[in-house]
């Protein structure tokens, strides 16, 4: 059986939030129990279509020929991370280890567990998660940031899992994935605070921004350990 053809496909996908939604008159009468479309049941089942949506010859190669081009530097940027940031540090830990990115929201302290890095649990999208300070494991003071300039800021949760565990880390701000040359980490400035160090395995260089790469390893013992 041939699939569909795209332009079919996106077709049979109502934009429905266009136009009886938020961005439009907001007479739909799912929006009162939903508050956003993004919450609703019919915009994720249209997202989902369209990231499942067959695509042509044409678009394939088009990447092919993309990824196949050498970079101007020679350099192999074969690793990933995705950049944070905790207070004013700029951080960040490979993008294998996160499930997805979730708003911020408020953790339940648990009894007789607070302190330590736990600062309790979150239910996102119906399911818990502990909710761990990356700033108290890492000594990071989360208060005299500086704005951000040219651009919004929004605090996030990523949902990082290591050995079967799952956390929830919130995060000042997200900066993005960013590919770099595993054999281009630098040694972290010796003016480092010291709690912050022994937790790095170098770092790297965005634009002009320091980011601090994450002994991944080191990070997940510590928040398990927590746990215990």
């Amino acid at each position: 059986m041939t699939s569909p053809p795209v332009s079919a496909l996106q077709a049979a996908i109502s934009d429905c939030w266009n136009h009886i939604g938020v961005v439009g008159d907001q007479s739909c009468d799912r929006l009162p129990a939903n508050v956003h479309c993004r919450n609703c049941d019919v915009y994720a089942d249209a997202a989902q279509r369209n990231l499942e949506r067959p695509v042509d010859d044409g678009y394939r190669r088009e990447w092919a020929s993309h990824f196949r081009t050498v970079q101007a530097d020679g350099e192999a940027k074969d690793s990933s991370v995705l950049v944070f940031r905790i207070g004013r540090e700029w951080l960040a830990l490979p993008t294998q280890v996160f499930d997805s990115v979730a708003p911020q929201a408020k953790a339940h302290v648990l009894p007789h567990r607070s302190g330590r890095g736990l600062l309790g649990i979150v239910n996102i999208g119906g399911k818990l998660y502990p909710c761990m300070s990356l700033a108290s494991l890492l000594g990071i003071d989360e208060q005299g940031a500086p704005p951000a300039k040219g651009r919004h800021t929004f605090a996030r949760l990523l949902l990082m899992r290591w050995e079967e565990q799952s956390f929830a880390l919130p995060v000042a701000d997200l900066h993005g994935i960013v590919r770099h040359a595993s054999n281009a980490l630098q040694t972290p400035a010796a003016t480092l605070n010291k709690g912050l160090s022994r937790y790095l395995s170098g770092v790297i260089t965005e634009g002009d921004m320091r980011i601090g790469c994450l002994d991944t390893a080191l990070i997940g013992f510590q928040l398990a350990r927590l746990l215990r």
